[in-house]
């Protein structure tokens, strides 16, 4: 029982400490666009992947004994979801972020797991049950309450629909992605898979960062210090420890509780933000944040008990 309990604590604490490292994200790609106006979505996310591939190519080598009589179609696969789901994915989120809150945008995302509801609902042909109706209904109706707050109540230039449409672009990017992976990880092993993906997503993202920038190399001599250490912090911190963190916890916990754990991540990027960003929270959107989060866990645990 002591073993146990032990265990039990530290898959709680690595769950924690993984959901408090991913609500970092927003908090930094803001502060990094706010140090120079060399810095945009593409820039920072080559940073990040560049800091992050080292220990992805490295989980690959030590995992490679897993790749022996793999099918050609399923490393087709394996590319289209890794492209999908942390580069495509990713610089969408990255790009959405020059024209929302980091609070928005952190509960626009937090309905991944409704989208994959939907998605696989729509493919298999099921019909949704009355609890995923009410689930995606109270997700989806406290995130239009907390961007109408935004729209009406935060000066924008513009843009504010556009950020909004990149994130949620970027949702349905990452939950497609969550679509193809249990087939894969089951073709690959599951650290096979993350560290193939992830390089795979790195690549993708510095091929596109030297085919978008004119002079890429310059761009980098030219970058204030400041920007360098926010992008290794998110290659590092919010990328490759998190990926380890939540690994351990859903060992340890279970993927249910490990999501339930999670499910403070929007609570801690608001707070955050409060604090490091002078954004604001109003009761209405606090109230929509709320049902944001109750109903995407009522999806999220709904989903894991199928599954066992």
């Amino acid at each position: 029982m002591k073993g146990f309990l032990t265990a039990t604590q530290l898959g709680s604490l690595c769950a924690i400490g993984a959901a408090f490292l991913f609500s970092t994200k927003a908090i930094i790609i803001k502060q990094a666009y706010a140090l120079s106006p060399l810095v945009d979505g593409t820039v920072l996310m080559a940073l990040r992947m560049l800091s992050a591939l080292p220990f992805f190519l490295l989980l690959c080598w030590f995992n490679r004994q897993h790749n022996k009589n793999i099918a050609p179609k399923d490393w087709i696969m394996l590319i289209f979801a890794g492209l999908i789901g942390y580069y495509l994915s990713s610089w969408l989120d990255f790009a959405g972020l020059m024209y929302i809150s980091a609070s928005l945008e952190r509960i626009i995302l937090f309905l991944y797991p409704t989208l994959t509801v939907l998605a696989s609902s729509i493919i298999y042909k099921q019909k949704l049950s009355l609890k995923s109706g009410i689930a995606i209904a109270l997700s989806y109706g406290g995130t239009v309450i907390v961007m109408l707050q935004e729209q009406s109540t935060v000066p924008h230039e513009g843009n504010f629909w556009l950020g909004v449409s990149l994130v949620f672009a970027s949702a349905i990017s990452f939950a497609s992605y969550l679509l193809l992976t249990p087939r894969l990880i089951a073709k690959f092993g599951s650290w096979n898979y993350t560290g193939l993906a992830l390089s795979i997503a790195c690549l993708g993202t510095l091929t596109h960062y030297f085919i978008a920038i004119p002079s890429p190399i310059t761009l980098l001599t030219q970058l204030p210090i400041g920007v360098i250490g926010y992008g290794i912090a998110l290659g590092l911190l919010v990328t490759v420890l998190p990926t380890i963190l939540i690994a351990q916890s859903i060992s340890r916990l279970g993927a249910a509780q490990s999501a339930m754990i999670g499910s403070i991540g929007p609570v801690l990027t608001i707070i955050l933000a409060v604090a490091l960003l002078g954004e604001h929270m109003n009761a209405i959107q606090w109230f929509g944040c709320l049902l944001n989060i109750v109903g995407v866990m009522m999806i999220t645990l709904s989903k894991k008990k199928l599954a066992h």
